[in-house]
């Protein structure tokens, strides 16, 4: 049975949740900042920052705490060349966000290298900012001669020109497999028609037999010239051949061997192999990025086309082989890997992502995909321990619980008060929806000023309803605060205007706010009314929805829509 993880990847693979050496292909495709100024990568912290994975979307790694407990793990645990690699960038590279990244990375590796088969394969998908890094801790980690590939994908055309450097616009494949690994070579091939031959093709194999079978002449010198038992005489020619003679006349016999005029040196006819294709080299510019009008582009950031997830699976695993994905963000591996009839594991620290790999499964397989999910709370105590371990984490799966419409991830700044959105009709004769906003709490010191300030957010934001969720019981002060905002009428009835709801009475009295039907909608019902200004440099693959919040800065805030509430016209 395959199976998807909400929690650090880290943590899951230490927990021993995935036996030793069960896996059959690690693909892992870690969150970084490609599109960051070089020397950024490399600033030293100024105070106290965030984790490094504390909110949804973080595309770049700080030091931290974290950092500190990766450097310590590698030297108590991982030990030897590995140590001594990172203890040689570090005195190079010092407490940077770059060396953050690459010790959270090490020790992932690690115990990814302990979950993976001795015959298995590891596929790193990075950028050209830290691939060089990567390629000698994957040495160290594997050893550098399971090193196969580093396979070149083109993920763009050349962008905008500039005056200081070629444009950036390809990823890295760094790929590890063992002695015995599995490699299926009938599928490192690339289709070919004969209307369509690339250029360098068709002028390459430029002769035609009498079915119109193209073919190229190939030497059949031996560049070796110190081959005694393959220096013959053939067709009037001695030379130093490439096979034996007995071949070379079971060639000839075949009509492979030319020979264009007496005593010139025959040459073979190399046939292109119409079946099978053009062979498939490690620079990829044949499997094109998801732009924004790409039929499964689902407003994820980083998602990888399937045709890329597709040819990596075929070429390294048989079906029935299980692959793993430690940061499966929208789930392409994982739906890539059902298609192709493999079992696989899921995990991602992002609620978000869990939540839309659950309905993209369930969407595409219609139920047929069996999986098992894990790390959800089920309980009042593991709510608590999330709140503890990940505030906003807690926040996105406590706004998950209501199924609503939106919920927001704040890129800089304070949250103003809201983290997520449901949205309603107002009823015959008004036009447009009204909206409940969520305010999610994970703290244990909450004060009725609190919930004053949420009702002075639903006051500024001219919103009709609001839904503050904390996760211990509120007390007698704030319930009375929250009583002093009155009453709203909705298509439904008179429905309290601010509504207090505790994680604990959740679990323990199942305890339900009262919220007004939600219809699911579609994505032109979240479409601004005003003008936005055009962006000097608009990018065609952004991830992030275009969607403000009356009130905020488009810098300020990401709106992600909900999969199972809203859909695409």
């Amino acid at each position: 049975m395959s199976k998807l993880f909400f929690g650090d990847n880290l943590e899951v693979l230490r927990n021993g949740d995935i036996p030793a050496k069960s896996v059959d292909l690690v693909y892992l495709d870690p969150p970084f900042n490609s599109n960051a100024r070089y020397n950024v990568l490399f600033r030293t912290p100024d105070g106290t920052k965030a984790s490094a994975q504390a909110e949804a979307f973080r595309d770049t790694w700080e030091w931290g705490p974290e950092a500190d407990q990766a450097i310590d793990d590698i030297h108590q645990h991982i030990r030897g060349s590995t140590a001594r690699f990172i203890d040689a960038l570090s005195a190079a590279l010092g407490k940077s966000d770059m060396m953050a990244y690459l010790v959270m990375m090490t020790v992932r590796l690690y115990e990814l290298r302990q979950v993976l088969k001795d015959e298995g394969t590891l596929i790193l998908h990075c950028d050209p900012t830290a691939s060089h890094y990567l390629k000698v801790i994957l040495d160290a980690l594997f050893g550098p001669t399971a090193f196969r590939n580093e396979i070149i994908w083109q993920r763009s055309t050349g962008k905008s020109h500039s005056s200081r450097r070629l444009p950036s616009n390809h990823d890295v494949l760094l790929l590890y497999a063992g002695e015995n690994a599995k490699w299926n070579g009938d599928n490192a091939f690339v289709p070919y028609d004969e209307e369509n031959l690339p250029e360098k093709t068709a002028t390459k194999y430029c002769h035609q037999d009498a079915d119109g079978r193209r073919y190229r002449l190939d030497n059949l010198i031996n560049p070796n010239s110190d081959r005694p038992n393959l220096t013959y005489e053939f067709k009037g020619v001695t030379r130093v051949w490439r096979w034996t003679k007995e071949r070379m006349q079971r060639a000839d016999l075949e009509g492979l061997i030319v020979q264009t005029a007496p005593g010139r040196v025959p040459q073979f006819k190399r046939y292109l192999d119409k079946q099978r294709g053009l062979p498939l080299g490690d620079v990829w510019t044949d499997i094109a990025p998801l732009n924004s009008q790409a039929i499964e582009r689902i407003g994820y950031p980083t998602q990888k086309p399937m045709a890329l997830l597709k040819r990596l699976i075929e070429l390294t695993t048989d079906r029935g082989d299980l692959i793993l994905d430690p940061f499966c963000g929208c789930g392409t591996t994982v739906e890539a890997a059902q298609w192709l009839g493999r079992q696989w594991i899921g995990i991602d620290i992002a609620y978000h992502a869990v939540t839309v790999i659950q309905d993209r499964m369930k969407n595409e397989f219609r139920g047929t995909a069996k999986f098992d999910v894990f790390g959800i709370p089920r309980n009042f105590e593991q709510a608590e321990r999330l709140a503890e371990h990940d505030k906003y984490q807690f926040q996105w799966w406590a706004n998950y619980l209501f199924d609503p419409h939106a919920v927001r991830e704040i890129k800089k700044g304070r949250d103003r008060g809201i983290d997520g959105e449901i949205y309603f009709p107002k009823g015959p004769g008004s036009s447009g929806y009204g909206r409940m906003l969520i305010s999610a709490k994970g703290g244990k010191n909450l004060t009725p000023s609190m919930v004053r300030d949420f009702r002075g957010t639903l006051e500024r934001e001219g919103a009709e309803l609001g839904l503050f969720v904390c996760l211990q019981r509120p007390t007698k002060n704030m319930r009375e605060e929250a009583s002093e905002a009155g009453f709203t009428d909705t298509p439904q009835g008179r429905k309290p205007r601010l509504q207090i709801v505790s994680i604990e009475e959740w679990f323990e009295e199942r305890k339900r706010p009262d919220i007004p039907n939600a219809p699911g909608l579609e994505r032109s019902a979240f479409a601004q009314k005003t003008k936005k200004p055009t962006p000097k440099r608009p990018d065609p693959f952004s991830p992030e929805l275009p969607l403000t919040i009356a009130g905020t800065k488009q810098s300020d805030v990401v709106r992600h829509l909900n999969p199972t509430r809203v859909r695409s016209a």
